[in-house]
């Protein structure tokens, strides 16, 4: 009996087993239902098209104009200047917040991690209000921080940069837990072994197995305090050279300059596109 006599099964078998086929992707794409074709264009054009609309009605002989002027560049380094407080800050307290909720086993931990991302799906405008209830000078804890150091966080700068890291950090938060949770845990324990504290080994150990989730999150993070409008307002006011951020000045100049407003929103889409294309590598690319 010859190889060519045997089934076809048994031949794939001394082969190794069967073969894996290759799914065509392009042939699969030629086969899309139009019931499913259809929604998706439509989903595709309601994303895209307020994009190009904004870049189509763009001033773009008097944009040198609007982003030169005083007031814009207030803004924009008074917005440059808190988002990067409020990520610094984030870090600080977000990373280890993140450590605890990847490492540590306690009562309550999945309602600790709902409460921690919970600033993601709360209205801004709630968060600022919740932030005046807890840090206004009449507040939870603002009374005693005005009452014992002399600190009064709303409307003021400080009061921005907390109003940004409140609906920033989760983003920061959920990216290092999960670089942690997919991290081997057995580097860490190996450190210990050896006579290095816990801490020892987060910072040694850790931190530099984790790094590219850290920058992944902070980039989030700042870029969502960036963009950070409803908190803002709500807890900080609207006062220029102060509390006045990028998206505070777009509101405003929509009211009485169309023109800067769109000048204004094209610097913010900058900035998102710039975010986007840093983190392809992470996203877009991913599979």
């Amino acid at each position: 009996m010859t190889r060519a006599d045997l089934p076809e099964a048994a031949t794939e078998t001394l082969r190794g087993g069967p073969r894996r086929r290759r799914v065509r992707t392009g042939a699969v794409g030629r086969g899309v239902p139009l019931p499913l074709l259809v929604p998706a264009l439509i989903g595709l054009a309601f994303l895209i098209v307020p994009l190009i609309a904004l870049l189509v009605r763009a001033p773009w002989r008097s944009m040198p104009e609007q982003l030169t002027s005083a007031d814009v560049w207030q803004a924009l380094q008074l917005s440059l200047v808190c988002a990067t407080a409020a990520t610094a800050v984030s870090l600080v307290i977000g990373v280890p917040l993140a450590w605890l909720l990847a490492r540590v086993e306690f009562p309550g931990r999945g309602l600790v991690r709902a409460l921690v991302t919970l600033p993601l799906v709360l209205p801004p405008v709630v968060g600022g209000v919740a932030l005046l209830m807890a840090l206004g000078r009449n507040g939870v804890v603002g009374k005693w921080l005005d009452a014992w150091f002399g600190i009064t966080l709303p409307f003021t700068t400080a009061g921005v940069v907390v109003a940004e890291a409140f609906v920033a950090m989760p983003f920061l938060v959920i990216s290092v837990e999960g670089t942690l949770r997919a991290a081997d845990p057995r580097y860490e324990e190996a450190a210990t072994t050896l006579g290095a504290s816990r801490f020892t080994a987060f910072r040694r150990v850790t931190l530099p197995l984790i790094a590219p989730g850290i920058a992944a999150g902070a980039v989030l993070a700042w870029a969502r305090a960036l963009g950070e409008f409803g908190a803002t307002i709500t807890f900080a006011g609207n006062f220029p050279g102060r509390t006045q951020t990028m998206p505070l000045a777009v509101y405003l100049a929509l009211q009485s300059d169309p023109e800067a407003a769109v000048a204004l929103s094209l610097v913010l889409l900058a900035v998102s596109v710039a975010v986007l294309a840093g983190l392809r590598d992470r996203w877009m690319t991913a599979g």
